[in-house]
């Protein structure tokens, strides 16, 4: 039976019709809502906010509450008030509004761990997570609907969110961040000429309405957190820094424990940009996780189908065209979906020791054409000194996504592949080579011991699958 190291679970994956919430009220089914952004407007993310036109300067308020560090990045600070009323499930609904821009952008919403009583922070130079990513759809703000809604489901951020000690050492303020441009609108859509608006961000957090008590038992390790897509300088095969090594799409992230963790899982966002000819937003791959060195699991990007976001899609657009598409269309690709979110991906890891631990991530074929595009990545380690951490009831599994097949007839043990296979290598349950095979598909299974051995097939495109072979 073919078997990973370990396996990735997703957040439940479709965006959802969200309703009006206000901050804090009882919502049905003995929820509270806590209302963070509402309808904040972003500008052109290529101008800076001194240099807006004064009709521009006239749509933001006075006192909101808003630290704009940018015209696409802003932040709140959470107060104590809001943070006590989170309870032990926890959703956040993101609302995006068209305004002046009618094209597919990536936005997310972070936590910044900002030291305790700072009025303001430097974005690049503080601790953030990012904890939810999306794509906005091609909107024509003339036409219905005008509005996106996005669900996260993250149980797992409630104990982050109630963390005693981290609370005492830092206040978490909830970033918003939205890339924007209207220059297109500008010309395409009635009503847009000459302005800078490009959406409005409304963020609600949706939590039990019986409040949990903080936690002290939480271990908390930011290890990466993506860049702006158009600054560049995230993951790929080209850039300086971008991979461990120039030409290949590999990039491994060291992190360090300092204290024993009992359970532990790696929280990580990717999603595969470049819109060129032949960029890397059209071509599905596989991306091999490994941790520690050893592969933990396998995932290709992308919905079965983006149909049910081509309602959110008003404006005509390269991805949607008039005629509905096959699931098959599809996949052959989209990466991901204009008007849905990008995947939170939880790599459990169980229990680990205190020191330094490596996260790798490979995506095969990757190409970047004429050196354009990139994968962002923001990854964190959420871990517990004691017990474990409690159990995701709305995460799904993402099934392992083997290539290949076996097949054994008495001593004969058969890889049935497309790709072909590299070497064979046979080991029993305590690591000792039993057999070893080259550029053949057959190895023989006479030296395997009773019970279990493990069967490592290697291909000629550096993907590794591991098998147990009970004997």
């Amino acid at each position: 039976m073919a078997k990973l190291y370990g396996k990735i679970l997703i957040a439940s994956s479709m965006a959802m019709c969200m309703s009006a919430y206000s901050a804090p009220a009882a919502a049905d089914g003995g929820e509270t809502s806590i209302r963070i952004y509402d309808e904040a407007i972003f500008f052109d993310g290529y101008n800076v906010l001194e240099n807006l036109s004064d009709e521009s300067k006239a749509m933001i308020p006075e006192d909101d509450g808003i630290l704009r560090h940018s015209t696409s990045l802003y932040s709140i600070r959470l107060t104590d008030e809001q943070l006590d009323l989170i309870g032990e499930n926890l959703k956040m609904l993101v609302d995006i509004g068209a305004l002046c821009d009618n094209y597919d952008r990536i936005g997310n919403i972070n936590i910044a761990l900002v030291p305790k009583g700072a009025e303001s922070y430097v974005p690049e130079e503080t601790q953030r997570l990012e904890i939810g990513r999306f794509i906005t759809p091609f909107m024509n703000k003339n036409y219905e609907p005008t509005s996106v809604p996005y669900e996260f489901e993250m149980d797992y951020m409630s104990l982050i969110l109630r963390d005693e000690r981290l609370r005492e050492q830092y206040d978490l303020w909830a970033e918003f961040e939205l890339f924007g441009i209207p220059y297109a609108a500008n010309e395409q859509v009635r009503g847009c000429a000459g302005r800078q608006d490009v959406f409005t961000g409304t963020l609600t957090f949706v939590t039990d309405s019986e409040p949990a008590p903080k936690t002290d038992n939480n271990v908390l390790v930011p290890i990466v957190m993506k860049k702006p897509e158009h600054k560049g300088g995230n993951f790929n095969n080209y850039g300086e820094g971008c991979t461990d090594e120039p030409g290949q799409t590999v990039k491994t992230w060291s992190f360090e424990l300092e204290e024993d963790v009992t359970d532990g899982q790696i929280v990580f966002i990717t999603s595969n940009h470049g819109a060129n000819a032949g960029g890397e937003e059209y071509n599905r791959r596989k991306h091999m996780v490994y941790f520690n060195g050893k592969l933990a699991a396998i995932y290709t990007p992308g919905r079965d189908s983006c149909e049910p976001f081509r309602v959110y899609n008003t404006q005509l657009n390269g991805i949607y065209g008039y005629n509905e598409m096959s699931d098959e269309a599809w996949q052959s690709f989209s990466n991901w979906c204009p008007g849905d979110k990008i995947d939170n991906r939880i790599l459990y890891v169980g229990p680990l020791a205190k020191g330094k631990h490596d996260f790798k991530i490979k995506v095969l074929g990757a190409k970047f054409a004429d050196r354009q595009g990139d994968i962002p990545v923001s990854i964190f380690f959420q871990g517990v000194r004691e017990g474990s951490l409690p159990g995701h009831a709305a995460v799904s599994e993402v099934k392992p996504d083997f290539r290949s097949g076996i097949t054994i007839d008495g001593d004969i043990c058969t890889v049935s592949s497309d790709v072909p296979v590299q070497s064979i290598l046979l080991y029993d349950i305590a690591g000792n080579l039993l057999a070893m095979e080259f550029d053949t598909c057959k190895v023989s299974l006479s030296a395997c011991p009773p019970g279990v051995n493990v069967l490592i097939v290697e291909y000629a495109d550096g993907l590794s699958e591991n098998y147990k072979i009970m004997r």
